[in-house]
């Protein structure tokens, strides 16, 4: 009995990062098709529906670590996201902030090691947004 409860809490344990990074994905994903895909496309290529109307053309979003040095851009990212960054040239980009509040905030890393609070939406919705990036040849 013992043996069989190590085995469960085992697989638990190494079955756990892995489903959660999956959650989190399709969460990013969801919110990404609700707020995003009308002006960055289904595919955050530049191509949806509202583009061809704005001032501003949305950016490609699967090339911002390549725009970046190869690196995600997560602080900027999150920080145009929620509004904490004024973005003159952000053209008519609204601030999602308000929409992506949740009770719990969390801690996601930055490129530097430290780390940066945000809700869980804005979490996940960055995670979507580092596994879409074109891969550098």
């Amino acid at each position: 009995m013992l043996v069989r409860l190590r085995l469960i809490l085992a697989t638990i344990i190494l079955a756990g990062p892995a489903s959660a990074q999956n959650i989190e994905m399709q969460n990013g994903e969801n919110l990404f098709l609700y707020f995003c895909a009308e002006c960055h496309g289904r595919d955050a290529e530049s191509i949806g529906p509202m583009a061809e109307m704005l001032a501003v053309e949305p950016p490609r979003l699967t090339t911002l670590s390549e725009r970046n040095g190869g690196e995600f851009p997560t602080e900027t990212v999150a920080m145009q996201i929620d509004g904490r960054m004024n973005i003159g040239s952000h053209g008519d980009m609204p601030v999602f902030g308000p929409y992506l509040e949740t009770i719990q905030s969390v801690a996601i890393k930055l490129p530097s090691g430290q780390t940066m609070m945000v809700t869980q939406n804005l979490a996940h919705l960055i995670a979507y947004l580092k596994g879409v990036q074109n891969e550098l040849k």
